[in-house]
């Protein structure tokens, strides 16, 4: 019997995670359609597959250009973004048992946000095009540091008063980031359009930047599947099962930002991805984090996919403003329908 239902719980992941996939994908194809010039989506998917070998499609240089040099950069940018910020998401309402947790109300993405502001307007590119996603780690990995030690109460890290500093240092940097817009100078106008979060200047060196590490962040993240899964039973639960509690939450903490700098380096500050997401995908698919990871991540990137499509529509408005449409009356929604227990 128990057998029966393992065997029924995978078959269900797996169908869940084929319809995923293949939605991302016309995604991609559809998305890339929109814009000032309508590309029709036979046309897209014979270049591509030109472009693979996987087929012969009349050349058309303007088109290729479109295509190859300017939307499927934007796209591919914006999945991984969205699978970023919708894992640390994740990580983090798991971890605090708080749907309303994100990276931005504990103050990891304001940190990524500070470091790489400071590479924009202070700092020499002393790294190059790296130096963005350097100064964006530093400052998400300094603003977790502030959080985790300011959090410590003999030893241990309450999760309720780890999500109250976080509130507090993410005041802080969002005042820093206003001080430094007002001293920004010639500097305000890059500045001020980065905050708001975009993907206008994307390419595929950002791309290729940006895979490694999140790819990467979200395969160690997703290794403490299990544990977040014990911990949501309860810390002494978890501890009597050998999970190190504390060890846990510091290296998912670092993890989370790590993924959120990998996010923000390029794209700015967008917010309410990693908190609505995951919350919709959990009441699709459940509270376990085995499948709602590998799901989170998917609906981000198809998420953040549209929200950029709309934007471009809409003449190139930032993506935050759209992602914020979203995001704030779903964050008051959670404010009034929350009760007691989490899951």
């Amino acid at each position: 019997m128990r057998e029966a239902t393992h065997l029924r719980k995978f078959i269900q992941w797996k169908m869940i995670m084929v319809y995923l996939v293949a939605i991302l994908c016309l995604t991609v194809v559809l998305a890339t359609a929109i814009g000032p010039v309508y590309i029709s989506p036979h046309e897209i998917i014979a270049l591509i597959g030109s472009k693979l070998q996987l087929c012969e499609a009349p050349s058309s240089s303007v088109n290729d250009i479109i295509i190859f040099d300017i939307r499927l950069p934007r796209i591919f940018l914006g999945i991984l973004v969205g699978i970023a910020l919708a894992t640390a998401g994740t990580t983090l309402q798991g971890l605090f048992k708080n749907p309303m947790a994100d990276p931005y109300v504990i103050g990891i993405s304001s940190g990524a946000a500070v470091g790489a502001a400071l590479s924009i307007t202070v700092l020499p590119q002393f790294l190059a095009i790296y130096t963005t996603p350097f100064m964006a780690f530093l400052g998400a990995m300094f603003a977790t540091f502030l959080v985790y030690n300011l959090s410590k109460v003999g030893g241990r890290i309450p999760i309720d008063t780890l999500l109250l500093t976080g509130i507090a240092i993410n005041l802080f940097f969002s005042a820093f980031l206003s001080f430094m817009m007002y001293r920004a100078g010639h500097d305000l106008n890059r500045l001020f359009f980065w905050l708001m979060g975009g993907f206008w200047l994307a390419n595929w060196t950002q791309v290729e930047i940006t895979v490694l590490p999140v790819i990467v962040g979200f395969v160690l993240i997703y290794l403490f599947a299990k544990d977040l899964n014990a911990m949501l039973l309860g810390e002494e639960s978890a501890q009597t099962l050998g999970i190190n509690v504390e060890g846990v939450k510091r290296i998912l903490l670092v993890l989370a930002a790590f993924i959120t700098a990998a996010a923000v380096a390029f794209a700015g500050t967008i917010g309410f991805v990693g908190l609505i997401i995951p919350h919709i995908t959990r009441m699709l698919v459940g509270p376990d984090h085995r499948i709602l990871f590998p799901a989170s991540a998917l609906v981000g990137g198809i998420f953040l996919v549209w929200a950029d499509a709309l934007a471009r529509l809409m003449g190139e408005m930032p993506v935050g403003i759209i992602t914020a449409f979203f995001g704030a009356p779903f964050f008051i929604y959670l404010l009034r329908k929350r009760k007691t227990g989490y899951y």
